[in-house]
């Protein structure tokens, strides 16, 4: 009899799912000793957006969060979801904060790193997953899970091949939006136990309805371990509950060998967290979408967008996102829609759609993408569209990381200067976010209340197509303004300040977000098309553009100030 093993996700991607990854530290610590005491292979508990929420809207330390959750879970091993050379952020890091990262992931606690890439280009994970080994730690490399033409069954097994040649513990199918149909899964695990000698472990979400299926098509195949969330919060965008699958496989060849009524105070618990937190549930996130099958949007993408629509009378904009979703995606090569390449996608689907045409808006994003900044697409970009980006740039072959230059060291200078640092963690935090930290490690920084989210958007007349739409990107929700001249307006008004509206020659935010990086100062001269600032929003980076020359009279804003759709951000005359 094959004993199956259960990674449970309550403390990391079940609440990342459905609770847009809000969950506190506070709220978590009160069962993690019961919770080890069940006998799951792993909590996974840290990693994937947990680190980004943790600073930028919970006021919380992550890596203090990483060690509390140790000092509770005795027994039981801590997992992490690692995006290989992105670490916990949207970028490619360079080797030495790779090093230190991974390296100060294991001192606080984490004993499985689950590594991946969005591209399932293998350059992007050697490092992480060298490092890893070197500290001892148990090491799962990640198969993304897509369906395009150019995933096959015969490339996962490569892939696979590739991942064990590195030396990796074991193997996970990351699903992460229910796209698996149980005989493909049967399938894939079967090969992939007959050709490597690695535990293999399949992690789904229930967005598509069929995991649970596939789940036991996977038991069937010889699978090892299965991930679940305990039941108030599985379903939907997030796993299959613990409970039904435990109980499903009692019994049977595959049974885990956990005890039902063991998970009945854990089960008791999240659900008092579930209503805490259910201001927080997005109705999308929560139900069964099949549409998944034939758009492949992860769950919860664009859910609050969709909601705009309906409101709006648009609902037939909504079509035209789902359906420029694959678009993009086939433009851009077929990248799995997991993060970034789900955010990099998604966005740009947006903004195709809801702009004046195709492509006249990228993000920073975009544009590295296509110059091979992320790493190697699973099939060719289109031509026609890359020329529109990045013009006759050839993009690079190397592996991204080699170009980078080292950065710690730069860091934990800038940071010591500016009294940011306490311990070299600091440093870490500071160096993956450059432009939330400071205020974070300041002591700035403010807890984010549990409400519901507020509707500001006013309401537009009947048949009207609004300019103005929320939309929700891993769990994060974002104001998104729509005007007719790209990333930079100029509109004329009297003078004011900032955030107080439009003034004579300003160049004004058209989106929500953080200032990254102002590329000018008062007194300098600007040409037309210049970038004159760089704007973090939607966690994609923005540039503003000036769209006549002049001299910059006035900078109405800072780095690192937060700015809403509209405001002015300086003058140029």
């Amino acid at each position: 009899m094959k004993k199956i093993k259960i990674v449970e996700t309550a403390l990391r991607d079940a609440h990342q799912s459905l609770l847009a990854t809000r969950m506190r530290t506070r709220d978590m610590l009160p069962i993690v000793e019961e919770m080890d005491k069940i006998g799951f292979h792993a909590l996974e508990s840290w990693g994937g957006a947990t680190f980004d929420t943790c600073i930028r809207y919970l006021n919380e330390d992550p890596w203090e969060r990483l060690r509390s959750l140790k000092e509770h879970a005795k027994k039981t091993p801590l997992q992490m979801l690692l995006r290989g050379q992105n670490l916990v952020g949207y970028k490619h890091y360079p080797d030495d904060i790779v090093k230190k990262f991974v390296e100060k992931s294991y001192e606080n606690g984490i004993d499985i790193f689950r590594i991946f890439d969005a591209l399932n280009d293998v350059r992007n994970m050697q490092y992480s997953i060298k490092i890893a080994k070197d500290q001892g730690a148990h090491v799962q490399g990640v198969l993304s899970y897509t369906t395009s033409p150019y995933h096959t069954l015969e490339s996962y097994v490569e892939f696979a091949h590739e991942l064990e040649a590195l030396d990796c513990d074991s193997i996970a199918i990351k699903d992460m939006a229910g796209l698996i149909t149980p005989t493909d899964t049967y399938q894939l695990v079967k090969k992939l136990k007959e050709e490597t000698d690695l535990m293999v472990n399949l992690h789904c979400h229930c967005t598509s309805g069929m995991t649970p299926m596939s789940y036991y098509a996977a038991c069937q195949a010889g699978v090892d371990i299965l991930d679940t969330a305990i039941s108030p919060l599985a379903w939907g965008a997030s796993q299959p509950p613990t409970e039904s699958i435990v109980a499903a496989l009692k019994d049977t060849p595959y049974d885990t060998g956990i005890d039902l009524v063991s998970l009945t105070e854990i089960k008791k618990y999240f659900e008092d967290i579930r209503k805490k937190y259910s201001s927080l549930l997005d109705p999308i996130a929560e139900k069964i979408d099949t549409d998944v099958l034939i758009y492949q949007i992860p769950g919860g993408m664009l859910s609050n967008l969709v909601s705009q629509l309906k409101e709006q009378n648009a609902l037939d904009r909504y079509e035209d996102v789902l359906k420029e979703m694959p678009k993009v995606r086939k433009e851009m090569g077929y990248p799995p829609l997991v993060t970034p390449s789900s955010q990099i996608v998604g966005i740009q689907a947006v903004m195709n759609v809801l702009g004046e045409e195709r492509y006249k808006m990228v993000s920073n994003e975009v544009k590295e993408y296509f110059k091979g900044y992320y790493g190697k697409p699973p099939a060719p970009v289109d031509k026609q569209i890359a020329e529109k980006i990045i013009g006759d740039e050839k993009p690079i072959d190397s592996r991204p990381a080699d170009i980078l230059e080292p950065q710690f060291e730069r860091y934990k200078e800038e940071g010591e200067e500016a009294g940011l640092i306490s311990k070299e963690e600091d440093v870490l935090t500071l160096a993956l976010y450059p432009a939330v930290a400071p205020k974070f490690l300041k002591g700035e920084g403010e807890e984010e209340t549990i409400e519901p989210p507020q509707d500001t958007n006013e309401q537009a007349s009947p048949g009207e197509i609004p300019s103005e739409y929320s939309v929700e990107v891993d769990g994060d929700l974002f104001n998104v303004k729509i005007v007719p001249t790209g990333y930079m307006a100029i509109e004329e008004a009297s003078e004011s300040s900032a955030n107080s509206g439009p003034m004579e020659g300003g160049v004004s935010s058209t989106m929500q977000g953080m200032i990254l990086k102002l590329k000018v100062n008062p007194g300098d001269k600007v040409n037309e098309g210049d970038v004159v600032a760089v704007i973090e929003a939607m966690k994609m980076e923005n540039d503003i553009y000036a769209t006549h020359g002049g001299k910059v009279d006035k900078i109405l804003t800072a780095e690192g100030e937060t700015v809403n759709a509209g405001d002015t951000l300086m003058v140029i005359n």
